[in-house]
């Protein structure tokens, strides 16, 4: 069970974990805006996706995540402010993944080659970043359901 004064407790490795995740994807969230909306640099990738509604979407879902896990977390809010948190932070990740769909095989005779970034050639960092962040979501889920945070 949760004590109701956050300062008073120490902090056991759930609340650790959880935190050096909630950072990772703090991270990641802000590195993404920052790839994608790069002033006059068209994002690396094979297809072109409305990027914008979805970053917009990744940004907003991730930012206010962020916040309400936070809150969660450190101030020791009630339950619900980490459960929309929880669930922020899975919009975040599924519109995350759906910005990978840039990189999936683009067909036809039309087709061009793909397009890279100063980021790198392929897709490799943004699915390290993004299927982490799942990992991160399933692993806060379980403490969450748990009551371990």
């Amino acid at each position: 069970m949760r004590e109701t004064d956050p300062v008073a407790r120490e902090m056991d490795w759930e609340t650790v974990l959880a935190l050096v995740l909630t950072a990772l994807a703090a991270v990641l969230i802000a590195l993404t805006r920052l790839r994608m909306t790069r002033a006059g640099e068209q994002a690396a990738g094979r297809l072109s996706v409305p990027t914008s509604a979805l970053v917009n979407t990744h940004t907003v879902a991730g930012v206010v995540a962020l916040v309400l896990w936070c809150l969660y977390i450190l101030a020791g809010l009630s339950w619900p402010v980490g459960l929309a948190g929880l669930l922020l932070w899975w919009v975040a990740a599924g519109v995350g993944l759906l910005l990978l769909a840039r990189w999936l095989p683009a067909r036809g005779r039309h087709a061009s080659e793909g397009a890279t970034d100063s980021w790198g050639k392929g897709p490799g960092l943004s699915a390290f970043g993004h299927l982490g962040l799942v990992v991160g979501c399933v692993v806060w889920t379980v403490l969450f359901v748990l009551g371990r945070l």
